[in-house]
């Protein structure tokens, strides 16, 4: 294993290709990783499908504010680059809505709590979450996201739905502090999904605002261990709400 794991954007991304499943971190942009998303634009590939909380934000509307370039995921749906997003807040970005209308994108809607907790699955190597989020809904009774039947379970009396891991090709994380081994820490809001998704793909990439040596700064610094990442990105711009 290599202790320097830095190299660029355009290389990190290099074996993501058509068709791929991959997971990108962050809230309306907060928290997601802009290099690695325009390395991806730039590499051009087509037909993912993306895991994360929403479809980020398109360009020029008013949650983005005048004249801003779209943020997060909204850079792969400006660019039709997705066919099937799993995510848990799709209403903002209306490129999403655009796109599901036309027929080009589907969609799988899973709670923003459950999702959180079947990536948290993946990344732990659990064999799923027990779950009543979603108990006497279509939840219960609708396929999951690979089209496999929900499973009911009783426990003490009580009923929990079985909610799978949910898994991906990549997972594209952000990072406020980063060493070169993938040791990192995310200030602020910059935390959604990015400490859950870190090792829950067979490939990690941390983009990282800051890129520190091994041991320059305090190990109790990192909130996730650089074990499971693969690659580390410098560069990453400065948070922006």
């Amino acid at each position: 294993m290599s202790i320097n794991k830095v190299i660029t954007a355009d290389e990190a991304v290099a074996g993501i290709e058509d068709g791929m499943t991959i997971m990108v971190s962050g809230f309306l942009g907060t928290g997601s990783p802009e290099i690695l998303m325009d390395a991806l634009v730039r590499k051009g590939v087509k037909h993912l499908t993306v895991i994360g909380n929403d479809g980020g934000l398109a360009e020029g509307q008013p949650a983005n504010g005048p004249g801003k370039t779209p943020r997060g995921i909204g850079k792969l749906l400006e660019h039709g680059m997705v066919d099937h997003i799993i995510a848990s807040h799709l209403g903002v970005n209306p490129r999403l809505n655009e796109q599901f209308a036309a027929g080009t994108l589907t969609y799988t809607l899973v709670p923003q709590g459950t999702l959180a907790e079947k990536i948290r699955a993946a990344n732990f190597g659990l064999g799923g979450v027990l779950t009543p989020t979603g108990l006497g809904t279509p939840m219960e009774t609708e396929k999951d996201e690979l089209g496999r039947d929900k499973m009911v379970v009783e426990i003490d009396g009580k009923k929990y739905l079985l909610e799978r891991p949910l898994h991906a090709d990549y997972a594209l994380c952000r990072a406020s502090i980063c060493d070169r081994f993938g040791n990192f820490m995310c200030h602020k809001a910059t935390k959604n999904y990015n400490y859950v998704m870190a090792g829950a793909a067979d490939k990690v990439i941390v983009a990282t605002e800051k890129l520190v040596e091994i041991g320059e700064v305090d190990p109790d610094t990192f909130q996730a261990s650089g074990v499971p990442v693969d690659y580390v990105v410098e560069g990453e711009p400065k948070w922006q709400i």
